[in-house]
């Protein structure tokens, strides 16, 4: 994977350290594999970060903070992913979720007639709740397994072509000296 990209977006470790509203946790940011960037580091992210966007709490960035401190996991990235969801993807994203476990739990009839009110919440959310949880819960493992394994397979590709680079240059012949002089004017 392209370091330098990452390292671009990431925060300064050195500021956020300095930062007066996380002071609370001490040494904890001072743990070197929390801003490192490799192979393990980035793919445990990935996978926390693509599994705490399916939860449908508030405050997933703290959760996914918490579990890349916990999975010794690159925490910038782990925080970063979870703002794929958001106001405009959250609601699709859910009723996705909803779809694929009503049809694994069997749940009669497709979709659902979603009001925003207290007494849709308090009575429809308990008819729905099961193919609910089912589907979020399937989605977030897939998404974290998905999100886990693709980054271990683009970075292996990513260093396969690096390596495959390097044997082209070295192979190449090289240009001498004699070779860079022009050949005398023929009569």
């Amino acid at each position: 994977m392209p370091r330098k990209f990452l390292r671009k977006f990431s925060p300064d470790p050195a500021k956020l350290k300095q930062h007066k509203h996380l002071q609370f946790l001490g040494d904890t940011l001072h743990l070197p594999y929390l801003w490192h960037l490799n192979r393990r580091n980035v793919a445990s992210a990935f996978a926390i970060g693509l599994f705490a966007m399916w939860l449908p709490i508030p405050f997933q960035s703290i959760i996914a903070a918490l579990l890349a401190v916990f999975f010794r996991a690159n925490l910038p990235l782990a925080v970063a992913l979870v703002f794929v969801t958001n106001p405009v993807t959250m609601p699709p994203m859910l009723y996705a979720a909803y779809e694929l476990g009503a049809m694994i739990v069997g749940h009669p009839g497709t979709g659902f007639n979603f009001e925003p009110s207290l007494d849709w919440l308090m009575n429809g959310l308990i008819l729905i709740w099961k193919p609910f949880v089912l589907g979020i819960a399937l989605m977030a493992v897939i998404s974290s397994l998905a999100g886990y394994y693709g980054v271990h397979l683009l970075w292996r590709l990513h260093l396969l072509q690096h390596l495959k680079e390097r044997r082209a240059r070295k192979l190449r012949p090289k240009k001498s000296a004699e070779s860079n002089d022009t050949p005398p004017p023929q009569d």
